[in-house]
């Protein structure tokens, strides 16, 4: 079911989606001073083409230990993330996912945007996983 779910996401919009965020790492990247985010958006536009099957978290319970994103850093990257893009792409993604969510067959993928809506809020020291 999951296969199937994340074939039809790709298809029917997942596709694009996940391209945006890899403009944007891209974009970052060129920036030099955006490359801590650009590893960020790289790491969403994976998520972005198949999230069903998969759960976002902090990296902190994944590895055992702190590292450079999940402390005080990771924290002041977060708050200048959200200030200058978090907040409207969160957005843009809880208005997606909104309208899916009116029709019955685009609840799940409502879903899926909604937590790319928390994912796009403050994504550094987040890490995706297997659910």
């Amino acid at each position: 079911m999951t296969l199937l779910l994340n074939i039809l996401w790709f298809v029917l919009g997942g596709f694009a989606c996940g391209l945006a965020w890899f403009l944007g790492g891209a974009i970052l990247a060129v920036t030099i001073i955006g490359l801590p985010w650009a590893a960020a958006a790289f790491r969403i536009g994976v998520f972005a083409f198949a999230p069903f099957g998969s759960r976002i978290t902090d990296r902190r319970f994944v590895t055992g230990r702190d590292d450079l994103g999940t402390g005080g850093v990771g924290f002041i990257l977060n708050v200048v993330w959200f200030v200058f893009a978090g907040w409207y792409i969160a957005l843009a993604h809880l208005l997606i996912g909104v309208a899916q969510c009116l029709t019955i067959i685009g609840i799940p993928f409502g879903l899926q945007h909604f937590k790319l809506a928390v994912l796009g809020l403050a994504p550094i020291g987040k890490t995706v996983v297997p659910a």
